[in-house]
């Protein structure tokens, strides 16, 4: 005869008192002032590490991104300047490569370290202007905006900005509440850093003077020493970077300047429409889930079936709250709204070429500038609904990843952009190079999207010399490639191809020709096949 086992109510309320306990200690960490930063730590190192293995899973059919392979290249040499970009992000990378193998996981290791570091400043920032409670509610919405997990697969001075500017904010808001010299200093070493960064910060340095400027409080801060002291500070820290920049004939305004500027207007108008589009529908995420997890306090079971409309209005009231710093608030308003609004603006008065990814870095204080609205009230249990809401989601899409890459490989068979073998590439000319001259491979020249992997993947890194480029990153010269001999590689169907072989056989009309055709098979499955002309010319004699 079986015989069925019922939990007794003791073993059922000993549950729930565990489950009670858990969700209150979770709570009390996130505003216990001895807790918080720890947990806020844990959360990010946890969070990192998850979406790095969700990256592998997702990109394990293709190659780094082209950017990646690029700071990595930078890091080879500290300089004060790579060509395109100022050098911070080259630093980064070349650090964290002393430590790291040139391996695909660890540029995404590098990337969700990022956004971790910016994670916790982000926190910083939010203690600022809310209470803990809020805070903590301000760092997983961070986590859940895709910027922070899906997009934030590839390393570059825009992801890097999700470090440099939030911390660019939490100086000024430090000086803007003890005005002393002190934290001019901080504040003005933290503008020298982002600017060292990438120039797009410049909307950012400009928002947060705007900010300064129109604020109540403004006579208080201007007659302080910390603005002042300030500016004095990024100026001089960043005297050697604007040395390079001159001695370099400002070549990244003329990078900037050559690929961004357009002349039709109705594209001008597309890519700003597409532009604020596709952050709107980023942020929704997060905004949307922390509602949810706000809904989701109980007694929501019950208000759902007598009362539905309470579950949203119960989180709205008005009068004084004391969980809300109004001043700094009105700081992050401001400074949210105008980068938020003045980058499109501009790049239709002066017919500039809108990228999504310039949104990279102008979004995060979107969470902040909601949850320090004073009529929403932030109840405990939302912080637990919402670090629930994040691991449930991140787990699901650790588990789901593989299925993933699958399906999107499917759909993409033939993108060569995504899914072409530059890889398999790279490691072929290492052999060719070693066994014609036995010797390392220096140089690589060509177009920058095809040498930048070749330089991450091959073994002996070589350089890379863009010839027909104005903006080269100046890790290597043509007296080195006449010196050291290179190879020449190009996509055969590239319609920069012409161009380059002028540019060969003005230098080199005795380079070896051959053509070389990769393609990748992951678990079976085939890539599109690639050709590339491919051009050996041997060390000087």
């Amino acid at each position: 005869m079986s015989t069925t086992s019922i939990p007794t109510v003791r073993a059922r309320t000993k549950s729930r008192l565990s489950f009670n306990r858990f969700r209150a200690w979770l709570v009390a960490c996130a505003v216990r002032p001895e807790a918080r930063l720890w947990l806020v730590i844990q959360l990010a190192i946890l969070h990192a590490v998850l979406w790095t293995f969700i990256l592998i899973n997702l990109k394990a059919a293709q190659d780094v991104h082209m950017d990646v392979a690029e700071a990595y290249g930078w890091g080879q040499k500290f300089l004060w300047g790579y060509g395109k970009h100022p050098p911070l992000s080259g630093w980064v990378a070349g650090l964290w490569f002393m430590a790291f193998p040139a391996t695909d996981w660890a540029t995404y290791a590098l990337a969700m370290a990022t956004v971790g570091v910016g994670m916790v400043i982000c926190w910083l920032v939010a203690l600022r202007v809310v209470d803990a409670r809020r805070a903590f509610l301000v760092v997983v919405m961070v986590a859940l905006y895709p910027i922070f997990n899906f997009k934030g697969f590839k390393y570059n001075p825009d992801l890097l900005q999700l470090v440099t500017l939030p911390l660019l904010v939490l100086a000024y808001l430090n000086a803007f509440e003890k005005r002393s010299w002190q934290s001019g200093v901080l504040l003005g070493l933290a503008g020298a850093l982002a600017l060292m960064t990438k120039y797009w910060v410049l909307t950012m340095i400009g928002a947060i003077g705007l900010a300064a400027l129109i604020h109540p409080q403004r006579m208080k801060f201007l007659l302080s020493p910390a603005p002042w002291v300030a500016i004095a500070t990024m100026v001089a820290a960043m005297i050697p970077h604007i040395v390079w920049l001159a001695d370099a004939h400002f070549v990244p305004l003329t990078y900037a300047g050559d690929t961004y500027s357009l002349q039709d207007k109705s594209q001008v108008h597309q890519l700003v429409a597409g532009y604020l589009l596709h952050n709107l529908g980023l942020l929704a995420l997060p905004v949307a889930l922390a509602g949810l997890a706000m809904a989701l306090v109980p007694p929501w079971f019950t208000l759902l079936r007598r009362a539905p409309l309470r579950i949203v209005t119960r989180a709205w009231a008005r009068g004084a709250n004391p969980g809300v710093n109004v001043s700094q608030a009105l700081n992050v308003w401001i400074i949210q709204l105008i980068v938020a609004f003045g980058p499109p603006l501009g790049a239709l008065l002066f017919s500039i070429y809108m990228k999504t990814d310039w949104g990279i870095s102008l979004f995060f204080l979107v969470p902040l500038a909601l949850v320090a609205i004073p009529t929403l009230r932030v109840q405990a249990a939302s912080l637990f609904n919402i670090a629930a809401i994040w691991l449930v989601l991140s787990a699901a899409t650790l588990a789901g990843s593989p299925w993933i890459a699958a399906r999107e490989m499917a759909a993409n068979a033939g993108n060569t952009a995504t899914y072409g073998a530059r890889s398999d590439l790279a490691r072929e000319l290492t052999q060719a190079w070693h066994a014609r001259f036995a010797s390392r491979w220096a140089v690589v020249a060509g177009t920058m999207e095809t040498i930048q992997p070749m330089v991450f993947y091959s073994p002996d890194h070589p350089s890379p010399f863009t010839p027909n480029e104005a903006w080269a990153s100046g890790l290597t010269s043509l007296d080195d490639v006449k010196r050291y001999g290179f190879i020449g590689v190009v996509d055969a169907a590239d319609e920069r191809l012409p161009k380059f072989e002028k540019w060969i056989s003005e230098t080199a009309p005795n380079a070896e020709r051959m053509v070389m055709t990769t393609r990748r098979f992951t678990h079976g499955k085939a890539g599109p096949a690639m050709s590339w002309n491919v051009y050996i010319v041997g060390p000087a004699k």
